[in-house]
Parts: C-alpha cells; sequence; structure tokens
C-alpha cells in the first residue's frame, strides 16, 4: 500500500504500535531483512536472554559428570527454546503481505525444528524411565507436571498453526483462518511463559540439586530477560485488541 506522502508500504500507526513503546518501535521496515527483526526494537534483550539460558545450561551439564541417558535432555530443550523464542522474535515485527508471508515461512521452518528438538529431548527421558535399573515415576517434580503440559499444548498449537498456514481449507477457507490467528497468538505467548515456568522449575529437581547445580536466580535473570524482549513487542492490534482513541 502506498500512502499520501509517497512513502510506500506505510501503515496506520494504531497497526504498529506494540504493547510498550511508540509506533514502529517494533516494525519491520520496508525492505530490511527480515533476520534483523531478532534483534528489533527490545529484541536483542531477548537474544542475550535466550543466550544466557543457553550457556548456563550447557556449561552446567558439559562441565559435569555426564549422564548419558539424562544429559543429552536439558541440552536440547535449552536449545529448543532458544529455537521457540526466534521463531516469535523473526514473526512479530512483519505487518505487510510481503513481510508477513516471509515471516512466516521463517515461523514455521524454526517452529518445526524447535519441535523436532523437543520431541528428541523427551524422548531422551522416556528411554531413561525405561531403561532405569530402578525407574523413578514419570511424575515426580513440578518441573515433570509442567514439562507434559507444555508438551501436550506445544503439540496442540503446531497443528493448529500449521493448518492455518498450510491447509485454510479445514477453518473453511482462508478468510476463516485469519479469524483463528489471534486465539494462536494468544495461546503462543501463553504457553511460553509455561515453557519458562518448566525451565524454571528444572532447577528443583534432583538431577539438578546433585550433578548441575544450576542457580535459580540465574535461570530467572535470564527469563525474565525473555519477558523483556519479546512481550513490550506485542501487537495488540494482531491480539484483535484495540486501544481506545486518544484524545
Amino acid at each position: 500500500m502506498s500512502s499520501t506522502n509517497g512513502n510506500p508500504q506505510t501503515v496506520p500507526s494504531a497497526e504498529t504500535e506494540p504493547l510498550l513503546g511508540r509506533p514502529g518501535d517494533a516494525t519491520q521496515p520496508p525492505n530490511a531483512p527480515i533476520i534483523a527483526n531478532l534483534w528489533l526494537g527490545t529484541g536483542w534483550i531477548a537474544l542475550a536472554g535466550g543466550a544466557l539460558l543457553v550457556a548456563l545450561v550447557w556449561a552446567g551439564v558439559l562441565l559435569h559428570p555426564l549422564l548419558p541417558l539424562v544429559s543429552p535432555h536439558p541440552l536440547l530443550q535449552s536449545a529448543g527454546l532458544l529455537t521457540s523464542t526466534l521463531a516469535i522474535l523473526v514473526l512479530q515485527p512483519t505487518w505487510s503481505p510481503e513481510t508477513k508471508r516471509t515471516g512466516q515461512y521463517a515461523h514455521a521452518a524454526l517452529n518445526l525444528l524447535a519441535f523436532l528438538i523437543y520431541v528428541s529431548g523427551v524422548s531422551v527421558i522416556l528411554v531413561n524411565k525405561h531403561k532405569s535399573a530402578d525407574p523413578h515415576p514419570h511424575f515426580h517434580s513440578v518441573h515433570g507436571y509442567l514439562g507434559v503440559i507444555s508438551a501436550v499444548a506445544l503439540v496442540g498449537q503446531y497443528a493448529v498453526g500449521f493448518a492455518m498456514w498450510a491447509v485454510p481449507a479445514v477453518f473453511g477457507g482462508e478468510e476463516r483462518a485469519r479469524s483463528v490467528w489471534k486465539y494462536h497468538r494468544w495461546s503462543g505467548y501463553v504457553i511460553y511463559l509455561l515453557l519458562l515456568g518448566t525451565v524454571v522449575a528444572a532447577t528443583f529437581t534432583p538431577y539438578n540439586a546433585a550433578v548441575l547445580d544450576i542457580k535459580t536466580w540465574s535461570v530467572v535473570v535470564a527469563g525474565l530477560l525473555l519477558v523483556v524482549g519479546i512481550y513490550p513487542r506485542v501487537s495488540l492490534t494482531k491480539l484483535g485488541v484495540r486501544r481506545p482513541a486518544s484524545g
């Protein structure tokens, strides 16, 4: 679309206003590379939080005695969470049909990669439970419960997202599929908080207490950086929320 002042691809400020900040603070500029969406606005804070979280987990695992049937789980799940973070960051600033389309492809590819990583991490735990000489209960910690809830929620989120993007006829056509997007976004942001809670809860497990000794406060700091980096960039318009008119 074009504007009366001759600038191409402009959009009303209400459409580009993030939850916190000014209109355009978290909007992909015309012709900007899609990768720049990762650090646009407060995105760099989320990248720092994701990098910190991965560094904490990987250092905690690799600098301590490795347990072949357990150690890959935190490595994979932390990498999966970072990939999910990138999937959110790359799509958030898009607004024009062109940027949305490119962002959706990148979002889908990153989410597929995250899904495969998560499945691998969960499989490690299931194999460990099966092969353990003295199997522990499958549900023996808050982390375990949250992990199962997160896994079920993610499967549903991925299934709905893929259907809306690839086979909108399931919802009765593209127009009806678009009406579901805001619910998909709402649930995605809620599930992301659930994933962060699952990671924090992992610091209270016997494995972390006895082997890794990753401090809870450090994981909380990383999680807060992720929240501060992602949620202020949320576009309320994309969630179906309209700001009251000023004046």
